[in-house]
Order: structure tokens, then sequence, then C-alpha cells
């Protein structure tokens, strides 16, 4: 499967300028996916080490055949954990491109799109056990209602809780073509695609748990990172770069970001790049998944 089947990468040159790459240092690609940003790491590492980690089994196809590489098959959500069994308590630089890959997009039976008919599953873990055919059948309104608010910003979102909750029980929710089917009726009129797509994307963080995989990431992100090295992170939509954009500001994800005797901010990382980074027009021409992307870059304290 050639990288640019599986998936183009965003932002490939901003963000290995961001890492700041010492040729000899320990680097970690916490999204693999196509590779893409991995192969790009290892052109300018000598002695170096690269992790990436995936959990989608479909990655291993992508993996280099690098000695300075190795594959990781885990949520990162546990990247400290899995460092520690290659021997790994600090690193130089942490990348993520969060989201989805064009290849599990593109894909009918992982029924991520809206585009094809396929089965209602979503998990990005193929082994996982929550799938989205589950939320829609099994959830209670409430928590209908909660998703679709919050991960999808979906404006009837207790409207459309309340219906899928009366037609399931007459009829389960099974493909991703009969629920767009079903859907249709509440999209805005000419905007309906937009709308299919914020719902799957609720549906989606919901069965990856992707915010909280999130957050446990970038707080193992800043204890992993020696002084001096960088955190790098491309968000796609509100509710991820919110999170990033708070620890890095304020090293932590809500409230006030607190202040030692003096007025100076405690916080574990300072912003390398003055707010988000955006693709350019010319590649987002050649890659529209770039077009919401937003780069952020900081760096560890206390070197």
């Amino acid at each position: 499967m050639t990288e640019s089947v599986y998936h183009i990468p965003v932002m490939l040159s901003q963000c290995t300028e961001g890492l700041a790459i010492n040729p000899n240092g320990i680097y970690v690609d916490v999204t693999f996916g196509g590779g893409g940003h991995s192969r790009e790491i290892l052109k300018h590492l000598d002695q170096g080490r690269l992790f990436g980690f995936d959990q989608d089994e479909d990655a291993l196809e992508n993996v280099p055949q690098d000695e300075r590489f190795t594959f990781v098959q885990a949520n990162f959500r546990d990247i400290k954990r899995y460092l520690r069994l290659y021997g790994v308590k600090q690193v130089d630089g942490i990348l993520a491109d969060l989201g989805i890959s064009s290849h599990q997009i593109d894909e009918p039976k992982r029924g991520f799109s809206t585009r094809f008919s396929g089965d209602l599953d979503m998990r990005m873990n193929q082994s996982g056990e929550l799938t989205a055919k589950d939320v829609l059948n099994t959830y209670e309104e409430s928590k209908l209602h909660k998703i679709f608010g919050i991960y999808g910003e979906v404006k009837n979102a207790k409207t459309l809780a309340q219906a899928i909750v009366a037609e399931r029980a007459a009829k389960a929710f099974d493909t991703t073509e009969g629920f767009t089917s079903f859907l249709k009726k509440f999209a805005p009129r000419g905007k309906e695609f937009k709308y299919f797509a914020q719902v799957f994307q609720a549906l989606r963080i919901e069965v990856n748990d992707e915010m909280g995989a999130l957050e446990e990431m970038l707080l193992s992100a800043v204890e992993l990172l020696n002084p001096g090295g960088r955190l790098v992170v491309i968000s796609y939509h509100s509710l991820e770069d919110r999170l990033v954009k708070n620890l890095i500001a304020k090293g932590k994800f809500q409230g006030e970001v607190e202040k030692d005797f003096y007025g100076n901010l405690l916080r574990p990382l300072e912003p390398v790049s003055r707010g988000a980074i955006v693709a350019d027009e010319e590649e987002v021409a050649r890659n529209p998944r770039a077009r919401s992307a937003k780069l952020r870059i900081a760096e560890k304290k206390g070197k």
C-alpha cells in the first residue's frame, strides 16, 4: 500500500522543522498512519531512534525497513508505558497528526465515511469492543444528546437524539447508508453533507474515546520530553485544538494559568509558534484535508 493511497502527510516540512531534530536524538510519531511524517524524520536522523505508534493494524503495511525505527501497535494514550518497555524514559521530540487517516475514510467496511455504505463500525483499533452501531442502538437519549452536542456541535442534537431512540425501537441502525438516509430529514437544506460529517465525527470521537486518549497522551508527552524537546501537534477540529492550545499556554486543559511570586507563568511548555500555523493555498489545493488543520509547536522548558 503506497503512502499516497493511504494518507498524504499534512504540513510535512513545517512539522519536521518544528521538531528541530537532533540527528542522534529519540523521537516519537504517535500517529504513524501512512508513515509520511516518520519517513521524513528518519531522513534527518543519524544514530537517532524513532518510535511510531498506531492502534490500527492496517498501518503495519507502511512500516519502513529501517533499524532506527520501531513500530508500536498501541493507542498513543499508552505512549509512556510502551516506551518504558523499550528502556526509553525521555525523548527529544513528539509528533501527533490527530484525527482520521485518508485510508480509514476511504475503506467502506470501516464505516467512517458518509460516501460509502458499510457497517456502522468506526473503530480505529479494530479489536476494540465499542462500535458506532452500539452507540446508536444502546445509548440512552441524554447521552446521545450530549455526544452530538459536544463532539459534533450539532445544533439540533436533542431532537436528533430523541428521533434515534424512537427509530431504533422499530428497527436497529445497521449501515452507514441507512443512517445517513435517516439523517437527511434533520439536516439543514443545502448543508446535508456538513451535517452528516458533524454527526459522524461525534460518533467516531465517542467510539474511540479520542478526547480522553488525547488528554492522556499530551500529559505523558510533557513528562517524556527532555528539556528543550519539542511537541508538534496537528489538530483538525476545535475540541482537539483547544486541549493542545490550553496545555501549551496554561500547562493544563482548563482554568487559568498559575504564576509564581514574581509573576512568571508556571507552565512546562513554551510556545514556539505564535498561534496556530495553517497550510498554504497550494497545499490545500493538493490535499483538501489540510484545510482544517492547525499546527502548534511547543518546547519543554529547562534547557
